[in-house]
């Protein structure tokens, strides 16, 4: 897996808006942890993980779908023994960024 960290000075919404937006395949891991300085965008087309908090961006690429799909279970299970709640990975309305997420057999961690 590739990872990548940088620093940006801003709030989350640069990624909402425009860095990892619905129409381009993203879907937002949501958490009771989620606020203007903190969230989680998945992609299951490019098997991406960007994880942006207080300004510290982490951008992970993983190798296949497999380790994608391992990933997003490690990020649920992290949250959920740290006290946070995982609410789900939203796909919004789209079919087909849900069906990727199908296919990758994380259906049931949809909402």
């Amino acid at each position: 897996m590739k990872t990548i960290r940088e620093f940006w000075s801003g709030d989350r919404y640069r990624y909402d808006f425009k860095l990892c937006r619905l129409s381009d395949g993203w879907a937002q891991m949501d958490t009771s942890q989620d606020a203007i300085y903190f969230g989680t965008w998945v992609n299951p087309e490019k098997l991406q993980i960007v994880c942006y908090c207080e300004g510290d961006i982490t951008t992970q690429t993983t190798e296949n779908p497999v380790e994608f799909a391992a990933e997003i279970r490690k990020i649920k299970a992290w949250n959920e023994e740290a006290g946070h709640r995982f609410i789900g990975i939203d796909p919004g309305l789209c079919e087909a960024i849900a069906e990727k997420f199908n296919k990758l057999g994380l259906s049931d961690l949809l909402h």
